[in-house]
Formats: C-alpha cells, sequence, structure tokens
C-alpha cells in the first residue's frame, strides 16, 4: 500500500491536507486578535506554508507589509510559490533577525509548543514589537477538549500503547492556561492575557484524518508499521464514528488558547 508520505513530503501533506482541515481558519481569527489592521507591519513566527501569514497580509493591504519566518526551509519552499507579496525569511524564533521596535504586530500559530526555549522565543517576538505593538501567539488547547482528537488519542493508547499515544499528544501539551501564564512570565511578559476560542476538525473522511496524522513528522510520523496503520483504519472506523456527519466527512471541536499582550 502507498502511504501518503511516500507521495508527498511532509511540507506539501501540511500545506495540502493540514491547512485545510484545520489550519487555514485560525489565519483571521489570530490576526484579529493581535488586531492587525490595514497599513500594519506584521511578523509571523513558524509560519510553515504561510496560513496565518496570508491572512495578515490580505488585512494590511498593500499599504502594509508581512514578513513569514520559519525555521524549516522546506515549509519556506512551498509558502513562496505563493502568489503573494510576503517576505519570507529562513530563523529560529529564540533569536529573530530582524531589528528592535519594528513591528506593529507580531503573530504565531501552532508552533509554540515546538519551540525550544520558549520564554526566550516570547521574549524576541516582543522586541521586535514597536512600543504599543500587540502579540497574539495561537497553541492547541488540551487534546481532552477536542473530542475527535481525544477520542483518537485514546485508541492509540489503546492500540501501540502510552508512547505511541504521546507522541500524538505532543502538539496539545500547551493546552494550560497557567502553564502558557508561566512561561509569559519567564519571558519578561507580566500582563499577558490568554483567551481560549473555539475551531474545528473538517476531513473528507476517517481514512484521509488517519492517514494525515499518520504522516505528520511532528506527531506519528515514521512512528507505525504498514500493519499497524491498517490496523489503526479499522479500528477508527468504529471509534470516530460518531464525528462523521453526512457524505461521510469527520468534524469536530478543536479550541485553541490564544496568548495577548501589547508592548509598553
Amino acid at each position: 500500500m502507498t502511504t501518503l508520505e511516500e507521495v508527498c513530503g511532509p511540507a506539501e501533506i501540511y500545506d495540502v491536507q493540514f491547512v485545510p482541515a484545520l489550519f487555514a481558519q485560525w489565519g483571521p481569527v489570530v490576526a484579529g486578535e493581535a488586531g492587525v489592521q490595514n497599513g500594519d507591519r506584521v511578523l509571523d513566527v513558524a509560519c510553515g506554508t504561510g496560513a496565518l501569514t496570508l491572512a495578515a497580509a490580505e488585512i494590511a493591504g498593500p499599504s502594509g507589509s508581512v514578513v513569514g519566518l520559519d525555521a524549516n526551509p522546506e515549509m519556506l519552499a512551498v509558502a513562496r510559490r505563493k502568489p503573494v507579496q510576503i517576505e519570507w525569511l529562513e530563523g529560529t524564533a529564540e533569536a529573530l533577525p530582524l531589528p528592535n521596535n519594528s513591528f506593529d504586530a507580531v503573530v504565531s500559530q501552532f508552533g509554540l509548543m515546538f519551540f525550544e526555549d520558549k520564554p526566550k522565543a516570547l521574549a524576541e517576538m516582543m522586541r521586535v514589537l514597536r512600543p504599543g505593538g500587540r502579540l497574539a501567539v495561537a497553541v492547541c488547547d488540551a487534546v481532552e477538549n477536542s473530542p475527535g482528537y481525544g477520542a483518537f488519542a485514546l485508541l492509540l493508547d489503546r492500540l501501540f500503547g502510552k508512547g505511541v499515544g504521546g507522541a500524538f499528544r505532543a502538539p496539545f501539551y500547551l493546552g494550560d492556561a497557567g502553564r502558557l501564564h508561566e512561561i509569559c512570565n519567564e519571558a519578561g511578559i507580566a500582563d499577558a492575557e490568554v483567551v481560549q476560542r473555539n475551531g474545528m476538525v473538517r476531513f473528507k473522511s476517517i481514512d484521509a484524518l488517519v492517514s494525515t496524522e499518520r504522516a505528520c513528522v511532528w506527531t506519528l510520523g515514521g512512528v507505525l508499521t504498514n500493519e499497524q496503520f491498517e490496523q489503526l483504519l479499522k479500528e477508527s472506523e468504529t471509534a470516530l464514528k460518531p464525528f462523521v456527519i453526512d457524505g461521510g466527512t469527520i468534524e469536530f471541536d478543536m479550541p485553541s488558547l490564544i496568548i495577548k499582550a501589547r508592548k509598553s
């Protein structure tokens, strides 16, 4: 059986599968939480293939400017194919290659969980904000607050053990407002606010969801054998059936937590 990761690279899988199923909807939300407006200069940190960057560019308009930064050159290669006026930069969140006080808004979605030094990354984002500039950083809420993914995590635990289930849960482990406030305090952001916003996961089928998760290098990529994948597909038909709607589409809530702050 040909697997998704044998056909597409990780960046293409992310852009073609995860962005429409999950991440695209969050671009306008996170940009809105940062108060992005026409004419703003905006930085998107850990931009991936540009889901949030594109949303920010649409709001900022021709009189504004947007920079998308990511540490992954394959992600940036996909982003650069987009027919938009955006500056794409390779770099890490912990050492932004950008001057102080140079952006009206800094945004980031679903990247903080994977940064090596999270307080340093947030401090860097605040550094490049101009006085009065706004920050909005989104992370996945706890997996238990996403019913479909919660059921999928429990299925992985049951079939293959806590190690595999834990690998899948990696993107969700910062889904705790108290922990986010601790990280903000370590970063020197004393007045940060953490808000919950709801979103949806929507794949065309259970098969599409399972295949995409199996191919994700940040969670289950390389973890399952072909035999285990077949078993997971079969068992998922029962475990995820409550979330299937008309036509076989699978749909369920997946909230996020968003850190908001303003530079004094």
